[in-house]
Order: C-alpha cells, then sequence, then structure tokens
C-alpha cells in the first residue's frame, strides 16, 4: 500500500512536558487509521501535529519528522495554511458556522479566490450528496446551518473539509457528541468517504476502531505501543498492554 504520511522519531513537547515520545508509523493511502488508549495518552495532541494545529499552542516544540507527499511538514517551506486546505480537520464536537447550510461550505472556497456562482452551487450540491445530507437538506441550503440536528451538522463540518479537496481528513472523536443513530451514519460515511480520502480517528470507542478501521494505533503515555492492522490488534495483540487496554483491565 502507498504511505500517505510518514512519522519519523517525533517528540512533542508541552514546554518542558514531553507529551510525544519516539513515534514512528507509515499512515497508508485510502485506509481508516484510528487512534486509540486513554485520556490524557497524546492521541490527540498526535493528531494536531498532523496539520500543525499545534502551533498555535504557545510553548510548544516539535522535534523529528513527518512527511507528507515527500515533504516534511515541519520544514520552512511549507505554508501551514495550503497544509491544512491539504489536510482537513474535523472537531469532536459539530462546529457549523452561524451562516446558511451553503455558506457554511462555501466559506473555504471563497477565501481562496472560486467566486463563481456556477461553480460554488455545484460544489455545495456535491458536497452534500457526498455526505449524504443532500435529500435531507436541500429545500433549506439557504437556512441557518444552526438549526441542523448534531447528526447532520457533523455530516455538514465533514462536508465543509471535502470542499477544499483535500488528500486527508483528520477527526477528534466526531462521534463523541452524537446519539447511537448519528452515530451509525457517520461510520457508514466514513466507510464510503476512504475510497477517495486518507482518514485519521481518535476514537474513545473501541468498538469503534474495531467497525471501521483498518489499522489501530494504541497509544499510552505518549508513546505508541503497538500499532497494526485494526484485526490483528483486536485479535492478537503482541504486547500485554494492549491486551489489558482492549479487554477493559484499565482505561
Amino acid at each position: 500500500m502507498e504511505t500517505k504520511i510518514k512519522i519519523e522519531g517525533m517528540d512533542f513537547y508541552y514546554g518542558d512536558f514531553k507529551a510525544l515520545i519516539n513515534v514512528n508509523m507509515n499512515i497508508y493511502s485510502n485506509q481508516i487509521t484510528a487512534f486509540i488508549g486513554p485520556s490524557g495518552c497524546g492521541k490527540s495532541t498526535f493528531l494536531r501535529t498532523l496539520n500543525r494545529m499545534n502551533d498555535f499552542i504557545e510553548g510548544t516544540k516539535t522535534e523529528g519528522k513527518v512527511i507528507f507527499d515527500g515533504m516534511d511538514l515541519y520544514s520552512k517551506q511549507i505554508d501551514p495554511v495550503e497544509l491544512r486546505r491539504r489536510i482537513g480537520m474535523v472537531f469532536q464536537r459539530p462546529n457549523p458556522f452561524p451562516k446558511t447550510i451553503y455558506e457554511n461550505i462555501v466559506y473555504g472556497l471563497k477565501n481562496n479566490g472560486v467566486k463563481k456562482k456556477e461553480i460554488l452551487d455545484e460544489i455545495v450540491e456535491k458536497t452534500l450528496k457526498d455526505v449524504a445530507l443532500y435529500d435531507e437538506v436541500k429545500d433549506k441550503i439557504h437556512k441557518s446551518a444552526l438549526a441542523l440536528s448534531g447528526g447532520q451538522q457533523q455530516r455538514l463540518c465533514i462536508a465543509r473539509a471535502i470542499a477544499m479537496q483535500p488528500d486527508v481528513i483528520i477527526m477528534d472523536e466526531p462521534t463523541s457528541a452524537l446519539d447511537p443513530i448519528s452515530t451509525l451514519k457517520i461510520e457508514e460515511l466514513l466507510l464510503d468517504l476512504k475510497n477517495k480520502y486518507t482518514i485519521i480517528i481518535v476514537t474513545h470507542s473501541m468498538q469503534q476502531a474495531a467497525r471501521i478501521s483498518d489499522y489501530t494505533a494504541f497509544f499510552l503515555n505518549g508513546e505508541v505501543i503497538e500499532y497494526d492492522a485494526t484485526n490483528n490488534i483486536f485479535s492478537n495483540p503482541r504486547d500485554k498492554r494492549t491486551e489489558d487496554y482492549i479487554t477493559g483491565r484499565f482505561g
């Protein structure tokens, strides 16, 4: 399989505190990779290193390499804004802008100079169809996104991310604030979207990781204890700490 992102010897610091310790990992194209582990183990911190969202936190430092399409993400030649277009992010809680459904989707496009109404209209319809939301909202595209249900809002946020035509979508617990039916819809959507995108998801739900991911990394105290095909992690883990976590002995 093609490697989309290669992480080599990554350490990450919040001030003097070392939050990630010597992380090495290949993330593969058109696969869903899940990060699991107890709270505070470093999985969300690591996720945010992949599109440099941690740059916004004062006093942080990243060491090691993150190679994305042949370039080190932390080199001076990389434009973080362009990087975040190519590696789109969906957050834990749905965060639509207080604008119409239409304006949510075209917001980033307009900021990148796309002005033609026909192009914007076409992208709005296509992305809403891609996230299986079009039939539910086609009559209220010019109404407030805040009137949508939580599950619909999260699918809209995914549509907003893919409207920018990213290569990778990273997600920080995207279903933790949703009910089981909305969660199932998002999971079905992700399984469909991986045909077009590389998806990385942080999840507290081991059942979710087992259901939808191709690869799983188990984090503990800032280290990747084990990273393997999801089937192996859940049926035949190599490390006893992985086994203890997935069988509920701690965490």
